[in-house]
C-alpha cells in the first residue's frame, strides 16, 4: 500500500515502569490508539523525550510470545526488545509494539511452523509449507500510530529493509535505518541466516556458528 493511510487518534496515555530480567528499568508513557486500520490493540511505548530528538528512533517490533514473554532462544526477539527500549530510551523515541506474531500468521501457525523447521525448513519454507504467506505483516497501523503521535520524520531501528520501504511507501520520512545488535545463539543461527539470505535482513553473522 503506497498511500497515506486513514487518521486515526490516541485514545488512552499511561506512564508505565518497565523492569527487565537483567536488572535495567525505564519509564514509559503506554499509548493506546482508536481508529487503526485492523483494528488490533497495538501499543506504543513513549521513551524518553523524542520532542527534543533531532531524529527520534523508532523500533516496529511485532510481539512474539515464546521470545519476549518466555524467552525463546529459537529467536533473537527478547534481546532486540531489550536493546530496543534502552536505546530508544536514551535518544528518545517510541517503540511500537505490533501484535503480529510469528510474522502475522499467529502464535498457533508459529508453532506449527516451528514443527516443520525441526524436519528441515527454513522459517520462510515452514510458512509457504503452511500455505500461509512468508510474510503477512503490514504496517499500516503503525504509520497511523506514528502520525497520530506527531511522528513523521525519524530514524528507524531495524534490519528489515521492508519495514523502511513500507514506512515510507505510506509517507512516513525515514531519515535512516539504524541496524540492531546480532544475538546469535546455537538455537537462532539459521533462523537468523535464513532472515539475511532470504529477506536481506543486515544482520553480519560471519563469526557465527552454522
Amino acid at each position: 500500500m503506497d498511500t497515506a493511510p486513514a487518521t486515526a487518534a490516541i485514545r488512552t496515555r499511561v506512564t508505565i515502569p518497565l523492569h527487565f530480567p537483567d536488572g535495567y528499568t525505564a519509564t514509559a508513557e503506554a499509548v493506546t490508539f482508536k481508529g487503526l486500520v485492523d483494528e488490533a490493540e497495538h501499543l506504543a511505548l513513549v521513551l524518553g523525550r523524542p520532542d527534543t530528538a533531532a531524529a527520534p528512533l523508532v523500533r516496529l517490533h511485532s510481539e512474539c510470545l515464546t521470545g519476549d514473554v518466555f524467552g525463546s532462544a529459537r529467536c533473537d526477539c527478547g534481546p532486540q526488545l531489550r536493546e530496543a527500549v534502552e536505546r530508544i530510551a536514551e535518544r528518545g523515541g517510541v517503540l511500537l509494539y505490533m501484535r503480529q506474531e510469528g510474522r502475522g500468521i499467529g502464535l498457533y501457525n508459529k508453532l506449527d511452523a516451528y514443527a516443520l523447521q525441526d524436519d528441515g525448513l527454513d522459517t520462510y519454507q515452514a510458512n509457504t509449507a503452511l500455505g500461509l504467506p512468508e510474510d503477512a505483516r503490514d504496517y499500516t497501523a503503525a504509520a497511523q500510530m506514528l502520525t497520530a503521535l506527531g511522528i513523521d520524520s525519524f530514524a528507524l531501528l531495524t534490519n528489515s529493509p521492508d519495514k523502511v520501504g513500507q514506512l515510507r511507501g505510506l509517507g512516513l520520512d525515514v531519515a535512516a535505518a539504524v541496524p540492531t545488535g546480532v544475538f546469535a545463539t546455537d538455537g537462532n543461527t539459521r533462523y537468523l541466516r535464513a532472515k539475511a539470505i532470504h529477506t536481506g535482513h543486515t544482520i553480519e553473522l560471519a563469526d557465527a556458528a552454522a
